[in-house]
C-alpha cells in the first residue's frame, strides 16, 4: 500500500562470515500496516531460504499473525518499553513463553543485564559489550544466545566474535578493513576485463585476460557453478561460459567476481553476497520507480550500479578514481559518485537502509514511488537469490 511504512529486512552473520540469520526493523515511531506484516509472514518468497535461521522481529503489542515466519520468530522485547504499551508487551510476553516460542531482550546500557537463561536471545550493541566486565557475555553465552548489533567496524566484529557472540549485524562490511592497502591487482584486471565486456569486445580478447590471470578464470568458474547458477552439467572453461550464458549474463557475473575471494579460499565472503543482493534489489526496485525510466537496459544499468555501489569499499579507492578506469555510461557515473537520477536517488536511499537512518530510507523510498508492498517483495526475492551464492 503506498504511503505506508516500509519493513527492512537485514541478514546477520554468524561465526563463519555466513548470513545466518536476518531481522526486521521499522523506521523510528512506525510499525508497518497489517496488509504489509501479513504479505511478509505468508510469502512463498520464504521458502527460499534456509528454515534453520531465525527472524528477530520487534515485539509488538497487536502481536503478529500466524504465517511462515511463525515457527522461525524471535520476538524481541525492548528493556524500556512504552508506557502506554507495557501492560500489552508483557502480556505478550507471557503468551509466547507459555507457547514456548523464542524471545529475546533488546539490551540497554542503563540497565543491569539480566541472568543467563532468563531470555533465549539477549541482544547488545558492540559499544554496550564493551564496557562490561571481562568475561560477562561469556558466562551469558552458557545458556542464552547473545546477537551483537551496531558492529560498525572489523575491529568491533572481531571482538564480537571473540566474546562468545554467535551472530552480529553487518554495518561493518560498509567499511574498509584496511584503509591505505593497495588495490589487489588481480580485481584492478577484473576492472580491465568489465571494460572490454562493456565495450562489446570479442571473445578473443577476453579470453585473453583471463590466460593471464587464471586466478579470475578459477574464479569465475567456481561462481557460475555455484547454486545460484545451478547449471545442468558444470562449466569447465571460459567459452563454455560465454556460450552458456550469453555475453549479458555473463557481464553480470564479472561484475561479482570482483568482489570474490583472489585467494579462491572456501570462507564465505559478506560483501560478494551483500553485492549480489542490492544488484538484484535494484534490478527489482528499478521497474517500480515512479517516473518510470527509460525502459532500455534499465535492469542490466539497475544490477551494475547495486553491485558497483561497493567497489569503493572493496579496493580502498574513491569511486571517482575508480571510475577513471572504468569507463562506464553516464547514468551509472553519475548515480554511484552523485547520487543523480532515479537510480542515484535508489542508491542514496538503500545507503541510508545499511546505515540504519530508517527516516531517511523511507522518505527517499517513498519519493521515488516505491511502496511497502513492493519494497518487501524485491527484499526477499534479493536476499532469497544472494543467499544461494556459494562459490566452491
Amino acid at each position: 500500500m503506498p504511503g505506508t511504512a516500509p519493513i527492512f529486512v537485514y541478514p546477520l552473520l554468524g561465526a563463519d562470515d555466513s548470513w545466518s540469520g536476518f531481522s526486521m526493523e521499522f523506521a523510528p515511531g512506525t510499525s508497518s500496516d497489517r496488509e504489509t506484516l501479513a504479505r511478509l509472514f505468508s510469502s512463498p518468497l520464504l521458502e527460499t531460504f534456509d528454515h534453520r535461521h531465525p527472524w528477530f522481529l520487534p515485539a509488538l503489542s497487536s502481536g503478529y499473525d500466524a504465517g511462515v515466519l511463525t515457527e522461525r520468530s524471535v520476538t524481541v522485547f525492548p528493556t524500556h518499553p512504552d508506557p502506554q504499551e507495557a501492560d500489552a508487551l508483557s502480556e505478550l510476553e507471557a503468551s509466547l513463553r507459555l507457547a514456548r516460542r523464542k524471545v529475546g531482550l533488546a539490551a540497554s546500557p542503563d540497565t543491569k543485564l539480566p541472568a543467563a537463561g532468563c531470555w533465549d536471545y539477549l541482544l547488545i550493541s558492540s559499544s554496550h559489550a564493551h564496557s562490561l566486565p571481562p568475561f560477562t557475555l561469556i558466562g551469558m553465552a552458557s545458556r542464552t544466545t547473545v546477537l551483537a548489533t551496531d558492529v560498525h567496524t572489523h575491529n568491533d566484529r572481531e571482538w564480537v566474535l571473540n566474546n562468545a557472540c554467535v551472530l552480529s549485524t553487518g554495518e561493518f562490511l560498509l567499511t574498509r578493513s584496511t584503509p591505505n592497502a593497495k588495490a589487489d591487482i588481480t580485481r584492478l584486471k577484473l576492472l580491465k576485463l568489465l571494460t572490454l565486456i562493456a565495450d562489446d569486445a570479442d571473445t578473443g580478447a577476453l579470453d585473453t585476460i583471463f590466460r593471464e590471470e587464471p586466478k579470475l578464470s578459477y574464479s569465475l568458474l567456481r561462481l557460475v557453478n555455484s547454486a545460484a547458477l545451478s547449471p545442468g552439467s558444470p562449466i569447465t572453461s571460459f567459452s563454455q561460459a560465454i556460450n552458456l550464458l550469453g555475453r549479458r549474463q555473463l557481464q553480470r557475473w564479472l561484475q561479482l567476481l570482483v568482489y570474490s575471494d583472489p585467494n579462491n579460499g572456501q570462507h564465505p565472503n559478506p560483501l560478494l553476497q551483500k553485492a549480489a543482493a542490492r544488484g538484484r534489489l535494484f534490478e527489482l526496485l528499478a521497474r517500480h520507480i515512479a517516473p518510470p525510466l527509460p525502459a532500455e537496459h534499465v535492469a542490466d544499468t539497475a544490477f551494475m550500479i547495486g553491485t558497483f555501489s561497493l567497489l569503493d569499499v572493496l579496493l580502498s579507492m574513491s569511486m571517482p578514481e575508480i571510475l577513471r578506469q572504468l569507463p562506464l555510461p553516464e547514468v551509472v557515473q553519475k548515480a554511484l559518485v552523485e547520487h543523480e537520477g532515479g537510480l542515484g536517488e535508489l542508491l542514496a536511499a538503500v545507503t541510508a537502509v545499511d546505515k540504519r537512518d530508517l527516516k531517511a530510507a523511507s522518505g527517499g523510498l517513498m519519493a521515488l514511488g516505491i511502496d511497502s508492498n513492493d519494497y518487501v517483495d524485491a527484499q526477499l526475492e534479493a536476499y532469497g537469490w544472494a543467499s544461494k551464492i556459494h562459490p566452491a
